[in-house]
């Protein structure tokens, strides 16, 4: 299993059902905002914002939110927020980019260093890692087997770059400008996704072994937790064998 999206569907699933919930509200709520202040807050002519609203709707964001987010988009209380990319190395040889939304990059760059030092991690420079990664759209679907090759051939008919069967779930990966097409083309299926997002994905996947990865996966979750953290990407190689022996409630 290559990449970060079989983890991140464990804490995605995890997150919707404790306290976890609010936060990510709150994540997708900025980037909805920022979206909004950038490009405007019409979703037809924001490609952004329209992706940042269909990952809210995909989390379940109640509607009023989404609005009210949006609202504040054109609002002053935006204006001191920061997007600040951080890169890394993490156990095992992995790499890892951190996007954040921040209004104290002090504050943010000093608890991301923590939390890297504290997971066996380290902070590199700008370009460090990113040279090998691709910014791509990830959209991520439960499996379903009635299913399985008509979504399959939706996704390579609208343009996506790959498609990957990871047991209990499909991931399409695809050029950012393709994400709205392709998540609309499947949406003539009875099926929704769980999650639609904007990612970096590495063309120099890392194995890692059971130890590295529970490692790897406790920086990801300490990462996540942080209230300035927006989205993690990571070049781990796992094999499902190991994934699942690893308890991420310990």
């Amino acid at each position: 299993m290559a990449g970060h999206s079989k983890f991140k569907n464990i804490m995605f699933r995890k997150g919707a059902q404790d306290k976890k919930r609010a936060k990510i509200f709150a994540k997708l709520g900025r980037e909805i905002q920022i979206a909004s202040k950038q490009g405007g807050s019409d979703p037809d002519s924001n490609h952004r914002l329209r992706t940042a609203i269909d990952a809210a709707k995909a989390a379940n964001v109640p509607k009023d939110n989404i609005e009210r987010a949006i609202k504040k988009g054109s609002d002053t209380d935006t204006s001191s927020l920061e997007e600040i990319k951080y890169e890394g190395f993490g156990p095992g040889g992995t790499s890892l980019i951190v996007e954040t939304m921040t209004d104290n990059k002090n504050r943010t760059i000093s608890e991301i260093r923590q939390i890297f030092s504290k997971n066996g991690g380290s902070i590199t420079e700008s370009g460090g890692v990113s040279h090998s990664f691709q910014r791509k759209g990830e959209l991520i679907y439960k499996s379903d087997k009635n299913l399985e090759s008509k979504i399959f051939d939706l996704a390579v008919e609208s343009g996506a770059d790959d498609v990957i069967n990871e047991g209990d779930s499909y991931t399409i990966y695809c050029d950012p400008k393709k994400i709205i097409n392709i998540k609309e083309k499947i949406s003539k299926l009875p099926l929704e996704p769980f999650s639609v997002s904007l990612t970096w994905i590495s063309s120099n996947k890392v194995n890692v072994n059971k130890e590295d990865g529970k490692k790897l996966f406790n920086l990801i979750n300490q990462l996540e937790d942080n209230e300035d953290v927006q989205n993690i990407s990571s070049n781990y190689d796992i094999s499902n064998e190991v994934f699942d022996t690893i308890d991420f409630d310990k």
